[in-house]
């Protein structure tokens, strides 16, 4: 069977039920083991850009993946989402239209 090719992903990430409102994201429970998690998938090349939008309650992630299945299915491993503190919101398959030179050169080369 043919290996599928990796795309981009834009993923939407939110708080869910197990985020504590009185505290800040870094004060959240298992704050070390999930930034740990996701500096690893940033690391390994998964995870290509990432961070909270606006008041912080949604997080973007921009992803090279084969599907949405392997972004769930990683993610799932995250220590905040069994808890509850963040889940997905949003998978979509990002095409890059603006400033595909850099994306030719290795910048951001899935």
């Amino acid at each position: 069977m043919p290996q599928q090719s990796a795309s981009f992903y834009s993923v939407i990430r939110e708080r869910g039920e197990g985020w504590d409102s009185g505290l800040p994201m870094r004060q959240q429970a298992q704050w070390d083991e999930h930034a740990a998690f996701m500096d690893a998938l940033a690391e390994e090349g998964f995870i290509i850009l990432g961070g909270p939008l606006g008041d912080g309650k949604q997080v973007q992630l921009i992803i090279v993946a084969t599907s949405e299945q392997e972004i769930e299915a990683r993610l799932a491993d995250d220590p905040w989402t069994p808890p509850g503190l963040l889940r997905i919101a949003k998978i979509e398959r990002w095409e890059i239209l603006l400033g595909k030179d850099r994306v030719r050169i290795g910048f951001l080369a899935p």
